[in-house]
């Protein structure tokens, strides 16, 4: 490697580096509030690590209901929405990515279209009403069922799949549906967890289509009642227990609801690593 790679290098170790900690730093600082005291929170002591540790804040959260109720929510959202994702977009990524589907570059433009053209937000309220999904889980599924750009991914991976192994399945007697679910889905590991990943975290963190279309408190998911804590410091059922616990502040419990809202992410991330880098990897390079 002559000098300038070498010093190309040194750079861009040190740029990522910085950019890596300018992105961990407001987590940090987020954690060590959800973990300090009220005293130190109030008087600004609290900066990359906790002062005066106590896990007092996590013991509001836990004796609210509320927050309960919509972890649950955003559990059947993410885990039942990522399951339909995945069926419906692999369902339609297969035959667009086979050549003998004569319509696949039509059907393909109509996609591609939608990605550029999106409709409003009226419009999409409307429709809404009128299937009578308000008010509904479904509300907040329906609407992202496929995502244009996921399937362009998925469709690119399945292109790259060998040929012959679909020809030998359907040699054997296999049909669309059975070479499918026994011969592409094994194959396609990496791409459905790093589909599935996406997914999945689209769904846990999205608040605005249940501001949109949820009315019912008791439908809201855990993003929506984390917004509510943060701009109006409404901590539900437990904002009546306050009292009952020393030192508490409304900043540390906000910041440990924000903890909690993002952990499930980041225990599950790292169990899909793997498969996340392969499936990107992949999804890029081929057409």
């Amino acid at each position: 490697m002559n000098i300038k790679g070498r010093w190309f290098d040194w750079f861009n170790s040190i740029f990522l580096a910085l950019v890596g900690c300018l992105m961990v730093f407001p987590l940090l600082h987020v954690l060590a509030k959800s973990f300090s005291s009220s005293k130190a929170i109030n008087a600004g002591l609290v900066k990359l690590f906790p002062v005066d540790w106590t896990l007092v804040n996590y013991q509001v959260i836990l004796s609210d209901s509320s927050i309960w109720r919509a972890f649950l929510v955003s559990v059947i959202i993410t885990v039942g929405g990522t399951t339909i994702n995945l069926i419906l977009t692999a369902s339609l990524a297969y035959p667009l990515s086979r050549p003998e589907y004569t319509m696949r570059k039509m059907v393909l433009i109509f996609i591609l279209v939608t990605m550029i053209f999106q409709a409003p937000l009226i419009p999409n309220y409307l429709i809404i009403k009128n299937l009578h999904l308000l008010n509904t889980l479904w509300a907040l599924i329906i609407p992202s069922a496929i995502s244009a750009y996921n399937l362009f991914i998925m469709r690119s991976f399945f292109v790259g799949l060998p040929s012959e192994l679909i020809d030998s399945a359907r040699i054997d007697g296999a049909g669309e549906l059975r070479t499918m679910w026994s011969v592409i889905l094994p194959l396609s590991k990496p791409v459905m967890a790093t589909m599935g990943l996406f997914y999945a975290v689209s769904h846990w963190n999205s608040y605005s289509t249940a501001l949109y279309y949820i009315n019912n408190r008791a439908l809201y998911p855990l993003q929506m009642r984390l917004r509510e804590i943060v701009l109006s410091n409404d901590l539900g059922q437990a904002g009546s227990l306050l009292e009952g616990f020393n030192e508490v502040s409304p900043a540390g419990v906000q910041m440990a609801v924000i903890i909690v809202s993002v952990l499930p992410i980041v225990i599950v991330y790292p169990f899909l690593q793997k498969y996340f880098i392969k499936g990107m990897l992949i999804g890029s390079i081929k057409t």
